[in-house]
C-alpha cells in the first residue's frame, strides 16, 4: 500500500531570493566618529574578519571597534571578540543584546500562466548582539560592561625579563664527589689504575 504524501506548508513553490537587515543605530552612546563596525554574517570567514579587524587596531591605531551579528551569526560574532581579546589584551568590553528585524523576500517558482511572479515578504525577529571593545576605559556602571581580563595563570609579568637570564653552569665534577674521594683522588698518581667506587646514589 503506497504511503500518503505528506502535506506541505505551501512554501514549497517559493524560493528565498533576498534577505536584508533593518537598519538601526548602534546601542552605544558617545562613540567616536568613524568607529569601525564589523558586521558578522553567517557565511563570513573568521580569518578574513580578524585580519581586517586586527589591522584596524594595530596598524591604523583605532581605539575602539564594534562587532555585531544576528541570528545564526551570533556565535561567530562572540568567537571573533574572544580572539581579539586574547591577541591584544587589556580591552574593555560592553555587550548589548537585542532583537533585530530581518526582511526575507520569497519569489514564486511556478507562477500561473499569464500572471506576474508573486513575491512574499517575511518579517522575522531574530536575536542580535553588539559588542564594543575599547583600549580606553569605559563606564563600568553601564549594563553589559566587562573589565579587561586578568592575565592567565602561566603569564607572569616578570617572565619576559627572566627569559633573558642565563642558567648558572652546572657544578664541576669534583664538587659532586664526596670529600674523602676528592682527597684520595688528589694523592693518587696519574695512570695508576686505582679506582674509587662511589657510594650508592652517586653517579
Amino acid at each position: 500500500m503506497a504511503a500518503k504524501p505528506v502535506a506541505q506548508s505551501g512554501m514549497e513553490n517559493f524560493r528565498k531570493v533576498r534577505t536584508s537587515e533593518e537598519e538601526s543605530p548602534l546601542p552605544f552612546p558617545d562613540l567616536p566618529p568613524g568607529v569601525v563596525e564589523m558586521k558578522v554574517k553567517e557565511g563570513s570567514k573568521i580569518r578574513n574578519l580578524m585580519s581586517f579587524a586586527m589591522a584596524q587596531m594595530e596598524l591604523k591605531g583605532s581605539r575602539q571597534i564594534v562587532f555585531s551579528g544576528c541570528g545564526r551569526a551570533v556565535t561567530k560574532t562572540i568567537t571573533c571578540v574572544e580572539i581579539m581579546k586574547r591577541k591584544l589584551g587589556g580591552l574593555h568590553q560592553v555587550t548589548k543584546v537585542r532583537y533585530k528585524t530581518l526582511l526575507e523576500v520569497w519569489e514564486n517558482k511556478d507562477p500561473l500562466p499569464g500572471s506576474a511572479p508573486q513575491n512574499l515578504t517575511v518579517h522575522k525577529n531574530v536575536p542580535s548582539i553588539c559588542i564594543l571593545l575599547s583600549r580606553d576605559p569605559l563606564d563600568p556602571n553601564q549594563t553589559g560592561y566587562q573589565p579587561p581580563e586578568p592575565r592567565e595563570a602561566g603569564e607572569d609579568p616578570l617572565s619576559s625579563s627572566a627569559k633573558g637570564l642565563k642558567r648558572p653552569p652546572p657544578p664541576a665534577r669534583e664538587e659532586l664527589l664526596p670529600k674523602k674521594l676528592q682527597v684520595a683522588g688528589a694523592g693518587s698518581p696519574q695512570g695508576s689504575g686505582t679506582r674509587a667506587s662511589l657510594p650508592d646514589g652517586h653517579y
